[in-house]
């Protein structure tokens, strides 16, 4: 009898590699209320990225033969259009070359939704595992359904359940506390004239797992970079992520560092929360931490702990 070998199927997928940075660095998000200022609006937003993105790329050079750097530039227009990328990219990147920094790439936040005709956006809500709660009665819809993700237990309503009633407010509970709760709970998305719009904590969510190379389709990278030889007048005409300086790193990363003004601080709780809760293909982490032992790189196992920043103000 001829002997029949037996395999996971997931063993025979084949899921591409992504070209990897030691570090990605975000010189910006902004908004249209930034951009209403002109260039001197951005000149005094570089003037104040600038010192800390350079100790950032320096920090990223200890150690490492040969450190692999590339930054990147957010651009909103999924919640606000303006102007177009003919105008407003020559003047970022010229208030840029005026503190000293180069933008590697830049991205529109609506690729965030979509990307070369792949809705990452669903991807990672499909990858959400939400944080089981101890006790939980089923009383509250999943995340699917409402839109709101939590780092724990909400506090119950007395008036949805009548058992409660004789025991009075009860506080809601983080999971893992360390001794006292932080509790988060995030809105992931809203319906606007009948369709669903992403929150901007989801959103940059979405963008930290682009940088960091951990998203695919069909085992497929999402998100290439691409070159352009003339900048459009439309921002659908753009693609999710344009590569501006052709002798750039590659640009995702095994860690990200971004600067973002002091209000961002709230949104990024947020994304810390949600990326807590998301489910990375297996077969794709395994690539990052074989090439990272390649490298004779150290990397944590969360994710989280792989997204660093810095929050500045005024």
């Amino acid at each position: 009898m001829t002997g029949v070998a037996f395999e996971e199927a997931v063993a025979q997928r084949t899921v591409e590699r992504v070209p990897l940075s030691h570090l990605s660095v975000e010189l910006g998000h902004l908004y249209m209320e930034e951009f209403a200022g002109g260039i001197d609006s951005l000149r005094r937003h570089f003037r104040r990225v600038a010192p800390w993105a350079q100790t950032a790329m320096r920090s990223a050079a200890s150690g490492v033969n040969r450190p692999r750097v590339s930054t990147c530039f957010l651009v909103d227009d999924y919640f606000s259009r303006f102007s177009t990328p003919r105008e407003v990219i020559p003047q970022i990147l010229t208030a840029a070359e005026e503190n000293g920094l180069v933008i590697d790439y830049l991205a529109r936040e609506s690729g965030c939704v979509v990307a070369d005709g792949v809705p990452l956006a669903r991807l990672v809500e499909q990858a959400l595992v939400t944080d089981p709660v101890p006790g939980s009665n089923g009383v509250r819809p999943p995340t699917t359904e409402t839109g709101w993700l939590c780092n724990g237990q909400r506090s119950p309503n007395s008036v949805a359940i009548p058992a409660m009633a004789d025991k009075g407010w009860l506080p809601p509970v983080q999971n893992a506390a360390n001794r006292h709760s932080i509790f988060v709970d995030v809105e992931l998305w809203d319906i606007e004239n009948g369709s669903r719009r992403w929150s901007c904590p989801f959103l940059a969510a979405v963008w930290q797992l682009v940088r960091l190379g951990l998203l695919r389709h069909n085992g497929e990278v999402v998100t290439t970079p691409f070159q352009i030889d003339e900048l459009p007048d439309d921002w659908d005409k753009l693609p999710a992520v344009v590569q501006l300086n052709p002798r750039a790193a590659a640009f995702s990363a095994y860690r990200t560092f971004s600067v973002l003004d002091s209000r961002f601080l709230q949104v990024e709780l947020a994304v810390r929360t949600i990326l807590g809760q998301v489910s990375i293909d297996p077969i794709v982490l395994d690539q990052v931490f074989a090439r990272m032992r390649g490298e004779q790189m150290e990397l944590p196992k969360d994710l989280i702990e792989r997204i660093d920043y810095v929050f500045i103000g005024e």
